[in-house]
């Protein structure tokens, strides 16, 4: 199978030749610190650690040029719709017409990503940018729900011309709004400004034929699932899910195989290495894939302080267990 066909036989709840596994993410510093532990100077971990490949579709969906803040005035809404223009040729890479070709006959895996979630959309890049997004949010709803309402009509005609000429093989939404407590907006606003916001590209997707709609999301954004569902995203990827309320058996028992999962392996117990690290792997990994529907790794991005020798041992324990596990 190609890595296409592997992916889309995983979240059919089929039977693929080998379960995919995608890039856990381990950058150069990661490399330079194992190389500290043994790691030979240009080795190829790829060989160590064989991943499916994925490309983004490289699209700019920010305001151009950006701004310096919020809108707050119907100019300033009408500027940002300006801003927001598809046929701005610097949205698209100059071989754009190429690319496009060439993604016809790939083997390899394609995300079109879909937006950056509220605060990011909202401009937030610090903290007195984030009090500012929630306090227009209590107080001027219907300004912070017109401004998502441009950005979501927008990104809907992106989609619309993305997937007039490529079929990507999922879509994806990353949403970081949550804290280990939960979110940080009530799960009423996220529904009724947020989520309504994002339903024209949802809508574009379906229409389509998309058949996986991503929610990537961090931390604890269990209040949100059911509205994240009901609205038309049908695959969790969950980051830093260390909390009860992430539980992937938890999610799988109560949205049933409608939900496909990536990822939901605490990187913390792979830190720990030995009995943690297995306990993780070997309790969650064999019974979601006897369920069908699931492709397992880590939670978070791999970073300079996990040792060499504990990521080489979870992906051991992780290709044992992943061989056991195989969709019954």
């Amino acid at each position: 199978m190609t890595s296409r066909e592997r992916f889309a036989e995983v979240l059919r709840f089929g039977r693929p030749d080998r379960m995919p596994y995608l890039w856990e993410d381990i950058r150069e510093e990661v490399l330079a610190e194992w190389a500290k532990q043994g790691l030979k100077p240009g080795e190829d971990t790829a060989a160590w650690f064989p991943c499916d490949r994925v490309t983004q579709v490289p699209v700019d969906y920010g305001p151009r040029p950006g701004l310096e803040r919020i809108p707050r005035t119907a100019r300033e809404l009408e500027e940002l719709k300006g801003r927001l223009n598809p046929d701005d040729p610097g949205r698209w890479p100059a071989d754009w017409a190429k690319l496009a070709g060439e993604w016809r006959h790939r083997d390899h895996l394609l995300q079109l990503q879909l937006g950056w979630g509220f605060f990011l959309t909202m401009g937030v890049g610090d903290w007195a940018g984030f009090e500012e997004a929630v306090e227009l949010l209590a107080e001027e709803p219907d300004l912070v729900r017109e401004i998502m309402a441009i950005h979501g009509g927008f990104h809907a005609r992106m989609a619309d011309r993305v997937l007039s000429v490529v079929d990507p093989d999922f879509a994806c939404l990353s949403e970081p709004l949550c804290s280990v407590y939960g979110p940080l907006i009530s799960p009423r606003s996220y529904e009724e400004v947020v989520l309504a916001s994002y339903r024209p590209v949802l809508e574009t997707l379906r229409i389509r034929g998309v058949k996986t709609v991503v929610y990537m999301t961090f931390s604890n954004a269990r209040p949100l699932l059911p509205a994240v569902f009901r609205a038309g995203f049908n695959c969790l990827w969950a980051y830093e899910r260390a909390v009860a309320g992430m539980d992937y058996l938890a999610i799988r028992n109560e949205f049933g195989p409608s939900i496909r999962l990536i990822g939901g392996l605490d990187t913390d117990a792979i830190l720990a290495g030995g009995k943690a690290m297995r306990v993780e792997v070997e309790s969650r990994v064999a019974e979601l894939l006897g369920r069908g529907g699931y492709i397992p790794q880590a939670d978070g991005r791999i970073r300079p302080n996990m040792p060499m020798k504990n990521y080489v041992e979870y992906r051991r324990v992780l290709d044992r267990t992943v061989g056991k596990g195989r969709k019954r």
